[in-house]
């Protein structure tokens, strides 16, 4: 163990920042007192939230630009916010699915490497994953070409499903931009840069803000100018990142293009794929709750209406997913470095850390639930549907900013095979048939989908609760230490082959 920790603590002479400002030199110790758990509990959310606070701004921030793009689109017309919101919510949100979960697999790859000291194989890991996320944008391109027709399938009005459709077409460079992203990303987390990442998502959300305005409202080019603006933020983001990177800032993590990038691509994307199913069937249950509310009466007014609410509660979630990146990070890192005991302590304070933000939040959405309504749409009727709504929404977002962070364990440490199956089985056997029949057979419209969907989410809770209880921590840094050696770090080629088993 000693020896494997050596070479992390000279990484600083390549331009990165020593490893050891975030893993411990040594494993923690027992805690044996509630005085030693809040000495360690002090120390470990130090750690975290200098991760964790440009990880949740960085997100807030991203997500933001659709959010806002949204915000524009109320204003305009009630058919352009549904617009907006369905592709956002249906074919963005699929695909946005698909692209972060298959970039996640990094989290566990680049965190593990980085932990161990194998900073040369994180290029090479960005490159694969480059690779594998654009030829998967170049399939998916045909669920934009053919939105409209897939969203009339699902029974959206024609109304809805035709501005919905060509905002579609129009929003295919944001889907390569996600190809190109959620690996840079993952990237740079790994290497724990994340304040670079929040500075550059800070100045695009303020450009962004500032144009959408102005095309949209201003100069009245309604979606088109939605689409025009959205697309350019992001490849503002991505192009942004990418100078960073290349002017030599990453050290030995970047070392130039390599045609390693090439080898063991298969093994590459059965984990990538592991990934995506495990984080898509996430994004999409929440993308189901926005499809199953256009079957209702009124479907226009539920539509925005809930738009609106998984809106805010999207914003919730990324204060959730920028905690579950920092916790991935502190797991992967700690247990690539054989860190057990100090990847488990680092599950609690982040989970607690958590549940009290999601309880400020909610608290917050209580008190002014008469005024932020009006922020999105100016039709009573909507805001009527929002206010109506708050209290099952402050819900949500205590269990959903809980909920993420466990994910991220569960990626730090490469289980996403495993909460793939307990996704499926909370959400889509138990969630959503509890939903709709709350929702259709008992009559209870909006409030009855939610109702059932949440208790899936629940119950994943629970289980991913249970699950790392019954985690044992030292086992999983064996597994690390495997699955890098396994993986081809700081071995060249080595294992490649193995890897396809």
């Amino acid at each position: 163990m000693e020896s494997r920790n050596e070479p992390l603590l000279s990484n600083s002479e390549n331009g990165n920042i020593a490893l050891s400002s975030f893993t411990r030199e040594g494993d923690i110790q027992s805690i044996k007192g509630p005085r030693d758990f809040f000495k360690e509990f002090s120390v470990e959310s130090k750690k975290l939230w200098f991760l964790a606070g440009p990880a949740i701004f960085t997100s807030v921030c991203q997500y933001s630009l659709g959010a806002i793009t949204q915000l524009f689109a109320g204003h305009v017309g009630t058919l352009e916010l549904a617009a907006v919101s369905v592709e956002n919510s249906v074919i963005a949100g699929f695909s946005f699915g698909v692209m972060l979960g298959m970039g996640s697999a990094l989290e566990t790859l680049c965190g593990q490497a980085f932990g161990a000291g194998q900073l040369d194989m994180l290029g090479v890991y960005m490159q694969r994953s480059w690779v594998i996320l654009n030829t998967t944008a170049l399939i998916l391109c045909f669920l934009y070409i053919f939105a409209t027709d897939l969203l009339k399938l699902i029974g959206q009005t024609d109304a809805i499903s035709k501005a919905a459709g060509t905002f579609a077409i129009w929003m295919i460079p944001q889907l390569f931009a996600y190809s190109m992203n959620f690996p840079i990303a993952k990237f740079l987390q790994s290497q724990s840069k994340m304040m670079v990442m929040a500075i550059i998502a800070a100045v695009v959300l303020l450009l962004h803000t500032l144009f959408s305005w102005l095309l949209m409202l201003k100069l009245g080019w309604g979606l088109v100018g939605a689409a025009v603006v959205l697309n350019t933020s992001w490849w503002l983001i991505v192009v942004t990142q990418l100078v960073y990177i290349f002017s030599g800032t990453c050290g030995r993590a970047w070392s130039g293009f390599s045609w390693k990038a090439f080898h063991n691509l298969w093994g590459f994307v059965k984990l990538s794929l592991a990934s995506a199913v495990m984080l898509c069937l996430e994004v999409w249950y929440f993308m189901a709750l926005i499809l199953f509310a256009g079957y209702l009466k009124n479907a226009e007014i539920a539509v925005d209406g809930l738009s609106i609410c998984m809106n805010i509660l999207g914003w919730a979630i990324m204060v959730a997913i920028g905690s579950n990146a920092a916790t991935s990070v502190r797991v992967s890192n700690e247990l690539g470095a054989g860190h057990p005991k100090t990847a488990k302590f680092s599950v609690v304070v982040v989970v607690i850390t958590s549940f009290m933000i999601g309880l400020l939040i909610s608290l917050v959405l209580i008190i002014f639930r008469k005024q932020y309504p009006s922020l999105f749409t100016s039709s009573e009727e909507v805001i009527e549907l929002v206010y109506e709504l708050t209290p099952l929404l402050a819900t949500s977002i205590i269990i959903n900013n809980v909920q993420p962070v466990l994910s991220g364990v569960a990626i730090g440490a490469g289980w996403q095979a495993v909460v793939a199956y307990v996704n499926i089985g909370c959400y889509y056997i138990f969630g959503i048939p509890l939903g709709l029949v709350l929702g259709y057979k008992m009559n209870m419209g909006v409030r009855g989908i939610w109702y059932g969907m949440l208790s899936g989410t629940l119950l994943q809770t629970f289980v991913l609760f249970w699950m790392i209880y019954r985690t044992n921590w030292n086992k999983e840094a064996s597994v690390a230490e495997d699955r890098i050696r396994l993986w081809g770090g700081g071995l060249g080629d080595k294992g490649n082959g193995d890897a396809e088993k």
